[in-house]
């Protein structure tokens, strides 16, 4: 068998020549040009370099990993990820023995090899040496049926055996090294569990072990289909999860006693294949084919066990597609893809889609003569390829997109789901599945189904917008146009105006029919009325709308819909609009209401007027609650009244507003505190003075108009507040003369204010003195006042005094002005003498300290520099410190500029 390993490298070499590339993941190929998806054949046929020295008998394939079996009785198992590599292992021979069959585990990992004398061999992925199946001696294998979810790298978990008499035995066979002293048996055990061919013996051609969700935390549910050439067999049961080997016999124990139930199908060829579909490894499967005499018997899956005895699905029987002139050869192998049956005959390669049953691929092989005829067909599950064999030549077939047209078929069935599903990936088919959808439904009546599939597709919309128009109800329209407006681009502005006039004039159409029948108050009214208020309130209607307001505002007004107008207007926030309305009609209440809900101060001014005179009291509450936000010098035009008598409310309101600036927010403003002074003044007289006291005497501090104030408290005859105002503007000579027309206290206070200029205080209370002497005649209050007053004298007073006044009247302020000038003299004198005193001391100073004097060494030193103190000039201190004159003088600057820092 070397020859046959030397070939193998050598075909391997030749693919290495130019022009014919080389796959690392796969047997070396005789090269091929990479065309597009579309143009290829759904089956894609390359044939492998390879020249076998012995006939090919046998050929299985999984997870990447290829096993030949030849007729020698060698095994060729190569890894397609490293091809380079492939392993030879060899049978152990007997004189007239042949493999009678191959099956290898999904995996890849666990090779069963049966042979015609009923011998067993297993061989694992990682050895190199067949090891054989003693339990199983006597039985040839026919059928295998994997457990995908119990297999390991060193186990194939419990398995079922199918035999050629027609028997299902359960098995586990491990891949433990055998022991040096005795033989250990890779199958753990074997125990007959089904009689499928009691009455006749025929093999079992097909087994096939899967598990079914389930919700039992107890047991596993596993299903398992089997095959006989013309009938098949479903078991459906329980496995404990504690259960020991054999743990499939509680499933067959259910079916033992009881009367075979089966399909038998007529026509059998004495041999069949069946074949299962598993979307992902591991996961359950969808559909099945069985390949009997009769065609193809093909159907899903169901594993939610909701089919009655099994869980066989919508199964039907496609004959096998041939040809008038063609050869009446029965097929050799099937294999089964997604939506096709490949189904290989003597001579030729046909797939039939599942979907529609037609034939959709035929392949014939024109080198049948040289290779000889087609002797088998295996599918890798995992990698999706499809291996076909002759005894001489190995061909591949690459599954591309098989799904390519599926869409079409269901398409054909009106199955629009699938349809859609599998032409998700190309716009153009989608569009066509969307559109056939939505003339189905459309005729079918159910319109707004068909609106929402029509508005997913790119149909022309003046035509479908006229198949709905010309529908008696507009739901369906309206909803037709709402989906293809959520459809819209930002960008594309001019169609969104024209579906949001669209779709308005639609509502307010149905709005306005039902106000016409008088159902304002019915379900519908108010269903409807939302439904149009909410479209508006959409984001995208709603910027549209604010831009087109002028359009919508006509749309609106020309059905009437006053309360739909106020809506939008408040939607797009245009509250003038509402305010005025409400102004026009008289409800100023809703006015502040909506006035004092919005944030354009500018409405405020524009509106309070209006509102000041119909309803005070709320328009200020409105201000007071906008607190600092308001600029109330703005506000004064709607505090202004000119007729008191008709508007007193008003004016109490205004005055309740200027009081609220000028504390509460502390306003400074000069025309707001002119016009509460002015408010006061006219209406308010009790409040002025607490409002000038408030307010203050510093004239640069006060926040009215002085002068103003002035002529308007003159003009209303406010004395009192004139007499504040003189004062305050420091004019107190007017401010006495007008005192002294109103009480002669308030006089002597303002006489008393200019403190720092005596003179004027000492006039003013002159004047206060002469008008009580003069035009009150009262010499007893007059002489009062020097009580009242220091600078006034009893002479200062005298003058004003008439003639005929005896001297009784004053003769007490003449004695203690006379007294006091004494006390004057003698505190004068006191002070004569201490200064005498002073100037004797100060001349004796003098004279002492001129005759003082010092000693100055030759060896003193300066108390700065430490230089001898006699080489310059010096100044000698008493306190026996001395100095160079320049080293006095730099002291003295770096202490001053030490403090200056």
């Amino acid at each position: 068998m070397t020859s046959l390993f030397e070939e193998y490298e050598r075909a391997t070499r030749r693919s290495t020549r130019p022009n014919v590339p080389t796959a690392k993941s796969e047997l070396v190929s005789t090269g091929f040009v990479k065309l597009d998806e579309d143009v290829m054949p759904i089956f894609y046929q390359q044939k492998i370099n390879f020249d076998p020295l012995d006939p090919v008998t046998h050929v299985c394939a999984c997870n990447n990993h290829f096993v030949m079996g030849m007729s020698s009785n060698i095994l060729l198992r190569i890894d397609l990820d490293h091809p380079e590599a492939p392993d030879e292992i060899e049978l152990p021979k007997s004189l007239d023995d042949s493999i009678y069959g191959m099956f290898l585990d999904p995996t890849g990992r666990h090779l069963i090899v049966s042979m015609n004398s009923a011998e067993n061999f297993y061989l694992s992925r990682s050895s190199k040496k067949v090891r054989i199946l003693g339990k199983l001696k006597g039985h040839k294998v026919s059928a295998v049926g994997w457990n995908v979810h119990s297999v390991t790298d060193s186990l194939t978990g419990q398995i079922l055996i199918g035999t050629s008499k027609g028997l299902i035995l359960e098995t586990e066979l491990s891949s433990g090294e055998e022991s040096r002293l005795f033989a250990v048996s890779p199958d753990q055990y074997v125990k007959q569990l089904f009689n499928l061919a009691k009455d006749k013996p025929y093999p079992v051609t097909g087994l096939q072990c899967e598990k079914m969700p389930s919700t039992s935390l107890t047991e596993y549910r596993y299903f398992v289909l089997a095959t006989l050439p013309g009938r098949l067999y479903q078991f459906v049961g329980g496995v404990s999860i504690s259960a020991e080997a054999p743990i499939f016999q509680s499933i067959f124990a259910e079916y033992e006693d009881t009367p075979g139930r089966f399909l038998e199908l007529p026509g059998s060829l004495g041999y069949s294949e069946l074949c299962l579909f598993h979307p992902k490894f591991r996961s359950p499967p969808t559909s099945f084919a069985w390949m009997t005499g009769a065609g193809i018997y093909h159907g899903k899956i169901d594993v939610s066990g909701t089919v009655r005895e099994g869980v066989v699905l919508d199964a039907r029987l496609v004959q096998y597609p041939r040809d008038e002139d063609e050869s009446r050869d029965n097929p050799v192998s099937m294999v089964l893809t997604e939506f096709h049956v490949a189904i290989l005959f003597p001579d030729r390669l046909k797939a039939i889609c599942t979907l529609s049953g037609e034939l959709v691929f035929c392949d014939v092989f024109r080198e049948s003569s040289r290779f000889g005829p087609m002797r088998g067909m295996c599918r890798d599950p995992i990698k999706e390829v499809i291996w076909v064999f002759t005894s001489k030549a190995v061909y591949k077939y690459k599954v591309v997109r098989e799904a390519r047209d599926v869409w079409k078929m269901y398409l054909e069935r009106n199955e629009f789901g699938l349809a859609k599903t599998f032409a998700a990936d190309n716009p153009a088919n989608l569009d066509k599945v969307l559109t056939k959808e939505a003339e189905h439904l459309f005729l079918a009546g159910k319109f707004l189904e068909s609106a929402e599939a029509y508005a997913k597709t790119r149909a022309s919309f003046e035509e479908v917008t006229l198949k709905f128009v010309s529908l008696e109800k507009k739901d369906a329209l309206r909803y037709f146009l709402l989906l293809k407006l959520d459809n819209m681009k930002s960008q594309d502005k001019t169609q969104i105006a024209m579906l949001v006039a669209w779709l308005s004039e639609l509502w307010l159409n149905e709005i306005g029919r039902l106000k016409e029948r008088g159902e304002e108050m019915s379900a519908k009214y108010e269903e409807l009325q939302e439904n149009f208020r909410k479209f508006l309130h959409t984001p995208r209607v709603k910027e549209c709308a604010s831009e087109n307001r002028s359009m919508i505002y006509d749309l609106i007004a020309s059905h009437g819909d006053i309360e739909d107008m106020i809506f939008f207007a408040v939607l797009i926030q245009d509250y003038e609009r509402v305010i005025l309305h409400h102004i026009q009609h008289e409800n100023y209440r809703s006015a502040l209401e909506v006035l004092s809900k919005q944030y354009n101060r500018e409405l405020f001014y524009k509106f309070s007027p209006i509102l000041m005179q119909n309803n005070p009291e709320e328009t200020v509450n409105a201000w007071i609650k906008q607190k600092d936000q308001l600029d109330p010098k703005r506000l004064i035009p709607a505090l202004v009244q000119y007729d008191h008598n008709k508007y007193a409310a008003q004016t109490n309101e205004a005055l309740r507003y200027l009081e609220f600036c000028t504390r509460k927010l502390n306003i400074k403003d000069e025309a707001i505190h002119n016009y509460l002074l002015c408010l006061y003044a006219k209406f308010k007289p009790d409040h002025l003075m607490p409002y000038l006291r408030l307010q203050g005497q510093e004239p640069d501090q006060v926040c009215y108009d002085l002068k103003y104030a002035l002529r308007l408290c003159s003009e209303c005859d406010h004395k009192e507040a004139c007499i504040h105002i003189y004062a305050t503007m420091g004019l107190y000579d007017e401010a006495v003369d007008l005192a002294l027309q109103v009480d002669i206290d308030l006089a002597k206070q303002n006489a008393n204010r200019p403190d720092e200029n005596e003179e004027l205080r000492k006039k003013l209370w002159l004047k206060i003195a002469r008008h009580v002497v003069e035009h009150e005649k009262n010499v007893k209050k007059a002489m009062e006042f020097l009580h009242d007053c220091s600078l006034l004298k009893i002479e200062d007073i005298l003058p004003f005094f008439p003639d005929f006044v005896t001297i009784d009247h004053f003769k007490d302020a003449i004695c203690t002005s006379l007294q006091e000038y004494s006390q004057h003299i003698e505190q004068l004198k006191e002070e004569m003498d201490e200064a005498t005193e002073s100037a004797k001391e100060i001349r004796s100073e003098i004279q002492r300290l001129r005759n003082r004097f010092s000693f100055v060494h030759n060896h003193d030193k300066c108390s700065s520099c430490g230089y001898p103190l006699m080489i310059r000039a010096f100044y000698l201190f008493p306190c026996s410190h001395r100095f160079h004159t320049d080293c006095l003088i730099a002291e003295v600057r770096a202490r001053n500029l030490s403090i200056y820092l």
